[in-house]
């Protein structure tokens, strides 16, 4: 676990350090005196700044659904997003599995009919049913 921490901070400081290169060169920060005016400088540094904004928050969001992948999800109380992160699961069944709460137990998704066993195979070792 402690390995794979460090691998992603080591990842988030190699994008952190291309994203602030990207800035220096879009905005003309070199030994060079700019060619361009201000304004454009202005312009493409916010443009620079948008993509990196965009990389971030999809870092982020990878980073949340890897922390949260390991986790079982809870029949329970699952949104219908973490429903729909599971394997072969589509809106109807997510639906209908919000609608028939709760759950004693997470079979109950076969012998309830909402879906079939082999459907429920897919996703047994990632769904728990809490009280």
């Amino acid at each position: 676990m402690m390995l794979g921490i460090m691998k992603l901070i080591r990842n988030l400081l190699t994008l952190l350090i291309s994203a602030v290169t990207a800035c220096v060169v879009m905005a003309g920060c070199t030994a060079s005196p700019p060619k361009e005016n201000p304004d454009q400088i202005k312009e493409k540094t916010a443009e620079a700044t948008a993509a990196l904004k965009r990389n971030a928050t999809a870092v982020a969001e990878g980073m949340r659904e890897g922390w949260n992948r390991d986790k079982p999800v809870d029949l329970n109380s699952a949104t219908r997003e973490q429903l729909l992160s599971l394997p072969g699961m589509n809106s109807t069944q997510a639906n209908r599995i919000i609608a028939g709460r709760p759950y004693q137990d997470p079979q109950e998704l076969v012998t309830r009919h909402l879906m079939t066993q082999s459907q429920y195979d897919q996703i047994a070792r990632r769904i728990t049913v809490k009280h």
